[in-house]
């Protein structure tokens, strides 16, 4: 193993820690944890069990997670000799992310799961677990990186931008990164893969999962009738207000989205607005898509102190998003932000997330609206 964080650009707990590992059984933690044990930490590894309690309270339609998940992660860490344990979820993943989910897409908003079950579910749930067993921190195998600067733990963008994963961490609060700690920070994804095929030559046959772990055949409408029954159709308007046709139910939309709207018009049509209150469906043109101001709820303060007064921030907006500058302005329970320039599909559930020119977390939240263009 020849691959390692560099201390000075992300941070390592002090020699001889008790690390609990968050072990999946894929190439990124067992990457992770084969780093922390070699380099001589006393680890021990842990897997969710998402699917036992949830086998009892699922409700009909509702899909499964990968199989054999545990089990994989059982056998890494018999490889790398440390302790394994497993993690009783279903029930908490149920209440804290399945659900809220749901809620969110019925109310005609786009959530991001991963973002909620980082915060509440892996640095949530696992601190416990860490504390249980006496450990000092815990590690997952994102790639992201984590110093202290000013007295605050701050989250930066990884060494290797391609598989950055900062953005679905920013909201983790200073409690959950102080006894944090991210080894593949400064890899490349193929430096994590040569580590992790030292510990299971197989995992070259392993593919990296592209989607929601609990709506893994991609019909999350399903999931979301299932357990929010929807108001069903309504109509679909234009920006002044006339009726072009009629939709199956809002949580089969999403901002942005321009498939299977089934209205037939001169120029394509793209969702711009959802109004769950009145059951509507709004489309418009795709510069229509294009918004320069929106607002978000609270502030999770990264970088920065919390404060009121504006500041300069390179913006983004979903995972996949490349960041544009912007300005940020504190207000009460939210904030308001001005891009330099309209970013097409700003999404309410959807977070923003504010670094600065260095790629250093600075603040996040979840978007809450947008202004439309005129």
């Amino acid at each position: 193993m020849t691959a390692k964080s560099d201390t000075q650009t992300n941070f390592m707990p002090p020699p001889h820690a008790r690390i609990l590992v968050a072990v999946s059984g894929g190439v990124d933690s067992t990457a992770a944890a084969a780093i922390l044990a070699e380099a001589g930490y006393t680890c021990f590894g842990a897997t969710l069990d998402l699917e036992t309690r949830l086998a009892s309270i699922a409700v009909e339609g509702e899909p499964r997670f990968k199989p054999g998940t545990i089990d994989k992660a059982k056998e890494i860490c018999e490889r790398l000799q440390i302790p394994h344990h497993v993690l009783q979820a279903g029930e908490a993943f149920s209440r804290h992310i399945i659900e809220p989910f749901a809620a969110a897409y019925a109310a005609g908003r786009t959530p991001n799961p991963c973002v909620r079950c980082n915060r509440m579910i892996k640095f949530g749930l696992f601190f416990q677990e860490a504390r249980r067993l006496g450990c000092d921190f815990m590690a997952t195998g994102h790639y992201a990186r984590l110093l202290e600067r000013d007295g605050r733990m701050t989250l930066r963008r990884a060494g290797y931008p391609r598989k950055d994963q900062s953005y679905a961490l920013a909201p983790l609060t200073q409690t959950q990164l102080r006894r944090s700690c991210f080894p593949l920070g400064d890899l490349s994804k193929t430096e994590a893969l040569a580590i992790a095929l030292e510990i299971d030559p197989v995992m070259a046959d392993t593919q990296e999962s592209q989607d929601i772990c609990f709506v893994s055949d991609g019909d999350y409408a399903r999931l979301v009738a299932a357990r929010r029954p929807a108001a069903g159709g309504g109509f679909i308007r234009d920006l002044e207000g006339n009726v072009l046709g009629h939709h199956k139910g809002i949580h089969y939309y999403t901002i942005g989205q321009r498939r299977g709207l089934g209205v037939s018009a001169e120029e394509p049509l793209y969702v711009v607005r959802i109004e769950a209150a009145t059951n509507t469906l709004y489309v418009g043109r795709e510069k229509q898509t294009y918004i320069q101001d929106f607002s978000t709820e609270r502030l999770c303060w990264g970088k920065l102190e919390p404060r009121t007064v504006p500041f300069q921030a390179w913006v983004q907006l979903r995972y996949k998003h490349t960041a544009v500058p912007g300005v940020v302005t504190p207000a009460g329970r939210g904030t308001s932000v001005h891009l330099a320039q309209p970013q097409r599909a700003v999404t309410p559930g959807q977070w923003a997330v504010f670094y600065d020119e260095d790629g250093w977390v600075c603040a996040a939240a979840e978007i809450r609206d947008f202004i439309l263009p005129r």
